[in-house]
């Protein structure tokens, strides 16, 4: 067993209706004035006037900036670290998924020691604590309000680049089930496959130790039974907080062993043909994991009894039937099979393959990739 670190520097709230506690975690943190991150399309919902009246009802101040987009750009950062910096708060709630937990991260970063996002991108290169960050997710997925990481998109070199701090941990995580009922079957089932990934890629990665694995083992026991339940009826409450929880799970067992191959692709998928990064990541998995079936020591199996719709642990289980399970997991969730139906050309394998390699995560893949691997496996996806 190799040497490890972990430890969860959180306080995590769950339950249904928990977001009626978000002012007393403000006065808590003597927080009077919050600045609110988030976007149009929760905002058109009703969802940004709800969480602003439970926080200004309380006599609390908040200023929203609705400025998030889907992989959020350098400019957005910028944006939304001036209209902080003007508005006077000192705390920051995240609402929404990954890209309004990015957006705020790096806000923090900013607000609190100046300079350009891309001076920090890269392994723990944010030299101390940031702006108080509540996020408050809105899709069981990303696993965001409880990872180290933050994804943004650089315009200037067509790159989706990381910036990897545990410095960027929200201080509070608030998990209100309430807040994913209402959600499209499509957004669900590719969050929902993501928070999924996201568990597995932590439990073959070759950083993982017993606390991560604690953490995706149980991750892939809520998710694995009830990512179709929830799909179909996102009004299952108990199939809501088995996923939100999951999710939670699964983002921090990545937050520490960090992922694999699946995510080092998928990135370069969303910053060169704007893929859904969910969607990206289910045509990828089983071609990834037929990669990957050589360096298996006895994990597929067990993904594959989380994931079946059997009970019954499986009789002479081969790898192989792993990638046919999901296979049919995709193809429940109505997911794409291949690239090319999501209009992924081939002429800029090359550059994705050069942009896959910088992701730290090609250096935990359970087996070792290289640039020539990465073209091939982009190929064989198309």
């Amino acid at each position: 067993m190799q040497d490890f670190t972990f430890k969860v520097p959180q306080s995590i709230e769950f339950g249904l209706g928990s977001l009626k506690k978000l002012p007393g975690i403000l006065k808590e943190n003597k927080s009077e004035h919050v600045f609110l991150i988030s976007d149009e399309g929760l905002a058109k919902l009703g969802v940004v006037k709800k969480i602003q009246d439970i926080i200004e009802t309380d006599g609390l101040t908040c200023t929203v900036y609705l400025g998030v987009v889907p992989n959020p750009t350098v400019d957005v950062v910028n944006d939304a670290t001036k209209n902080y910096q003007e508005s006077g708060a000192t705390s920051i709630v995240a609402i929404g998924g990954g890209s309004a937990m990015d957006v705020a991260k790096t806000t923090g970063v900013l607000a609190t020691y100046s300079g350009e996002i891309t001076d920090y991108e890269g392994l723990h290169k944010v030299p101390g604590p940031i702006v108080p960050i509540i996020a408050v997710p809105t899709t069981a997925g990303t696993g965001s309000e409880v990872s180290a990481s933050a994804v943004i998109t650089d315009e200037a070199r067509n790159y989706k680049m990381s910036v990897i701090s545990h410095e960027m941990l929200p201080k509070y995580a608030v998990l209100d089930p309430d807040m994913i009922m209402t959600a499209p079957a499509s957004i669900a089932a590719a969050c929902g496959i993501d928070a999924l990934i996201h568990a597995m890629e932590a439990y073959l990665s070759r950083n993982a130790s017993p606390f991560t694995d604690a953490m995706a083992e149980k991750a892939m026991a809520l998710i694995g039974p009830n990512l179709r339940q929830f799909v179909a009826n996102r009004q299952d409450k108990e199939a809501a907080c088995a996923m939100m929880v999951g999710s939670t799970f699964a983002g921090m067992s990545f937050a520490w062993a960090k992922l694999g191959d699946i995510h080092a692709m998928s990135h370069p998928l969303s910053a060169y043909f704007h893929v859904v990064h969910g969607v990206a990541n289910a045509i990828l998995l089983p071609t990834i994991l037929e990669y990957n079936m050589i360096a298996d020591r006895g994990r597929y199996e067990k993904i594959y009894n989380y994931i079946r719709t059997s009970a019954q642990p499986a009789a002479n289980f081969e790898p192989e039937m792993l990638v046919d399970e999901v296979k049919k997991l995709s193809a429940a969730l109505g997911m794409p099979t291949t690239l090319s139906e999501v209009g992924v050309t081939e002429d800029k394998f090359q550059e994705m393959a050069e942009d896959a390699m910088k992701s730290p995560n090609i250096a935990v893949n359970p087996r070792l990739t290289t640039i020539k691997d990465v073209i091939a496996l982009y190929q064989k996806a198309l």
